[in-house]
């Protein structure tokens, strides 16, 4: 017989800050593209993207589902799996080796692209083990880190 063995609240509170911090982040750049979104669109323009300001509302939109995500835990596996692409599809794009240099401003630019992987680890570390205790668990992959199986 098999006994659940219940978690340890440190590990719940841990996962639901951490959750929290996602859901912040992604609000901030969302709050930031739609205070702006043309000038977002004019950087995802200057990127060499066509379709500027289509892609800045989609942006958009993705980063305000992964904040419910995020928050609630809805679809947690899934959103972190998307997320880590995304920010690693972003340094790539906007932070690219093009734009370093000696000066300040490229190493700005070295230092945001590096800032995304770390980023997309723990994105990749939290889709792996989970929401927590304190999440709506409902997705269509991490369901048995979820205890869902």
């Amino acid at each position: 017989m098999t006994e659940k063995v219940s978690e340890p609240r440190w590990k719940s509170a841990a996962a639901l800050a951490g959750r929290l911090i996602f859901a912040a982040t992604f609000l901030m750049g969302l709050v930031f593209k739609v205070a702006d979104i043309g000038a977002t669109a004019g950087y995802i323009q200057a990127a060499g993207f066509p379709f500027p300001l289509l892609l800045a509302w989609l942006a958009a939109i993705f980063e305000a589902l992964l904040v419910v995500a995020f928050a609630s835990g809805l679809f947690f596996a899934e959103a972190s799996l998307l997320a880590a692409l995304y920010v690693v599809f972003l340094g790539f794009t906007f932070h690219r080796a093009s734009h370093w240099g000696a000066d300040q401003l490229g190493q700005l630019e070295f230092g945001a692209f590096v800032s995304h992987f770390p980023f997309a680890a723990g994105l990749l570390f939290a889709a792996a083990f989970g929401p927590g205790r304190w999440a709506i668990k409902k997705g269509w992959i991490g369901r048995e880190s979820a205890g869902l199986a």
